[in-house]
């Protein structure tokens, strides 16, 4: 009698180890690099929210005619942005006022969207859902509807134990997801692992991405997580002021979130109004086409100058950042409810 008892506790043991190593793997903080920001203690990753987030997140049904989900802003193919056109697009074919971001290492972001406006990813999604040029529906609708679809409450349950659909258990959700979505291990990554070795170009272009970027691009995030005026020409039809339409302080004017450089190669077009389309027309506004202003980062003052050769040495750093784990991991993928 007692062998049958030692298996079936072995067998539980196995299947609880099994399940901790599941959970452990929804965020793993890589090895040198700083603190998130998210409060993993007082929110703890959970799988089956996790999971219903990433059902969520590609789901039409949260927008107003049920066109337009998450995904269709954000791909992970191009790290979770999208590239098909500058500005992003609603429903009804309506066009919105900013490129949309990157979803990526969002667990170190102090504040979200390119001026800041939301401060807390656990509430970050009634931003898309609710715009009018977004998804254009409000979240007592998504209830609605999500409460009339077959599968979701049994995934409620799953993440909650309550099939009860709630508003907090969308965005929770969502935002759970989101927060799973970690970039680094890319070539730059590996290098710094001691796996790889820079080439002779790539070296030269870290050498140059440490003098004139890394101020505000700054390792390992490649970002400071900053808003900052990197000398754009206000466009004169969106008149976007960035920043200062949050903190409403005029040294704010013309600031906007300083994008990660991770996966930089897949992320065109650039800048918040994706007017460059290239890396190449990025380069060449810092070095001829930077607006002067008040607001303008210290560091842009006088200018860049690069050399064509220099130019292809820093485009060749920057493919490092490049994560195509990242951009075909299973586990960030479509799913079927």
């Amino acid at each position: 009698m007692r062998k049958p008892v030692i298996i079936i506790a072995l067998l539980v043991l196995v299947v609880l180890a099994s399940f901790r190593t599941k959970s452990t793997d929804l965020f793993r903080r890589p090895e040198g690099w700083p603190k998130p920001v998210y409060n993993f203690k007082k929110h703890p990753l959970d799988e089956q929210k996790v999971m219903l987030g990433r059902v969520l997140f590609y789901d039409p049904i949260l927008s107003k005619d049920n066109t337009i989900s998450c995904n269709s802003c954000h791909l992970q193919a191009t790290s979770f942005t999208h590239v098909d056109h500058a500005l992003s697009h609603g429903v009804e074919g309506k066009i919105g006022t900013r490129n949309a971001p990157g979803l990526t290492n969002l667990a170190w972001s102090k504040r979200l969207m390119w001026d800041g406006e939301v401060d807390n990813i656990d509430v970050q999604a009634i931003k898309p859902i609710c715009n009018p040029l977004e998804m254009a529906e409000t979240m007592e609708n998504v209830v609605r509807k999500l409460q009339m679809a077959g599968d979701y409450p049994m995934l409620f349950y799953k993440a909650f134990g309550d099939s009860a659909i709630t508003q907090a258990g969308i965005l929770q959700s969502l935002s759970q997801f989101m927060l799973t979505m970690v970039s680094a291990n890319a070539k730059y990554d590996r290098v710094k692992r001691g796996e790889e070795q820079f080439s002779e170009q790539e070296n030269k272009g870290y050498v140059i991405f440490k003098e004139h970027c890394s101020t505000c691009h700054t390792e390992p995030l490649f970002t400071n997580e900053q808003f900052e005026n990197n000398g754009l020409a206000v466009d004169d039809e969106l008149k976007d002021i960035g920043y200062m339409k949050v903190t409403h302080k005029s040294e704010d004017s013309l600031k906007f979130k300083v994008p990660t450089l991770r996966n930089v190669q897949y992320t065109y077009p650039y800048m918040h109004d994706g007017r460059f389309k290239t890396l190449s027309m990025v380069l060449n506004n810092y070095i001829m086409g930077i607006q002067q202003s008040p607001s303008l980062h210290p560091s842009l003052r006088k200018g860049i100058y690069l050399s064509s050769d220099q130019k292809s040495d820093l485009i060749s750093f920057l493919f490092t950042l490049s994560d195509k784990e990242f951009l075909t991991d299973p586990r960030f993928s479509y799913i079927k409810k």
